[in-house]
């Protein structure tokens, strides 16, 4: 039994959000001094070759990151990197603070190793994360930065929006993604519509002088036909890859009594459908656009059936809450392991292979 499983039944008596900040604050503390942060690395990095990804201009030590949503204000990058993390995306940053929607707005469906979260992009703006990141500095592995829309922007100011945070943080990021799919936020225009899609990337295109890399999440409720529709869009303007999937609207096959809550949906119930877009997507552009595969990823075999559906590198969040500080370390010695029995030299050589 490791020291975590005795620990969560303990958080899990919290509300989730008040758990989740006493867990960064923990991070916060952990990752403050170099003594701490070199334990953190002993006890939870593990380092393989065959684990390196080359992608968007940059190496990722392993293809196991942090999604966006669990450090929002970049206040926990070192450590994250410290317990075995191949990267993380922070986010989503908006360009002034604001209070997302009220308390409370993030729920745990045990029975069905879930979350429900309607967070609605609180956060602490633009200026403050790229204030911490300038005094804390990057970390040493890759990191991305997810931007967004505030609340009350319709769809012209929305725009500016997204211009402001890419100038803002873009410099210190390794690649930068494009949130037009959360379901929490208000819904007064179409995001993800094609004019606007176009609209947001021909604004960040001229706005990209150094070429940081762009990427665009997508939901995992939408038909093939909308989703197909967008990586046209994606391909079109020569963007760098997609993040698939974001937190879904379904409810279907869940067992615990706080599913009826209101918000996106994550965890092990996405596991199948987000690897199915992964899919999707892969086969429709014959492998050619990288894929960043999020949802349900909790296990060396969960991360790698997205690795063998098309994912170059894959992303959690909700895992994380559920099997705790040694879980990076966990997939990764596991897919070594998988990647071995399959006859597999690397995660590269192995993206895509699973496809007809």
């Amino acid at each position: 039994m490791t020291l975590y499983s005795r620990v969560r039944p303990l958080a899990f008596k919290l509300p989730a959000e008040t758990a989740h900040d006493l867990g960064k604050r923990t991070l916060r503390t952990a990752q403050s001094t170099w003594p701490t942060r070199t334990a953190l690395s002993a006890a939870y990095q593990y380092e393989h070759p065959a684990l390196e990804v080359d992608l968007f201009d940059t190496t990722f030590p392993n293809p196991v990151g942090v999604a966006a949503g669990f450090d929002k204000n970049a206040e926990v990058t070192h450590a994250l990197e410290a317990l075995g993390f191949g990267f993380v995306e922070i986010g989503t940053v908006t360009p002034y603070p604001q209070s997302g929607n009220d308390r409370p707005r993030l729920f745990r469906l045990q029975e069905d190793e879930a979350m429900v979260n309607r967070m609605g992009f609180n956060g602490q703006g633009m200026e403050r994360v790229k204030s911490r990141v300038e005094t804390d500095g990057t970390p040493d592995f890759p990191l991305g930065v997810n931007i967004g829309k505030m609340n009350s922007s319709n769809e012209r100011e929305a725009i500016e929006d997204y211009r402001r945070v890419f100038d803002r943080l873009s410099p210190f990021a390794d690649y930068v993604v494009v949130n037009v799919s959360c379901p929490n936020t208000p819904d007064e225009f179409d995001e993800a519509s094609p004019d606007h899609l176009r609209e947001i990337f021909e604004t960040l295109e001229d706005e990209n002088d150094a070429d940081a890399p762009i990427l665009v999440k997508i939901g995992p409720d939408e038909p093939e036909e909308s989703v197909l529709d967008l990586v046209d869009i994606v391909q079109a303007f020569d963007l760098e890859g997609i993040v698939a999937t974001n937190t879904s609207t379904s409810r279907e096959g869940l067992e615990s009594p706080t599913r009826e809550e209101w918000g996106g949906l994550s965890g092990a119930p996405l596991q199948d459908r987000s690897t199915d877009v992964i899919r999707t997507v892969a086969e429709y552009t014959d492998g050619e656009l990288p894929i960043v595969g999020v949802g349900g990823v909790d296990s060396p075999g969960s991360a790698y059936e997205k690795i063998l559906a098309g994912a170059s590198l894959v992303q959690l969040y909700t895992g994380f809450v559920y099997e705790g500080p040694s879980t990076a370390k966990r997939i990764n010695r596991g897919l070594v392991q998988l990647l071995e029995r399959d006859g597999f030299a690397s995660v590269e050589e192995a993206v895509g292979s699973g496809l007809d």
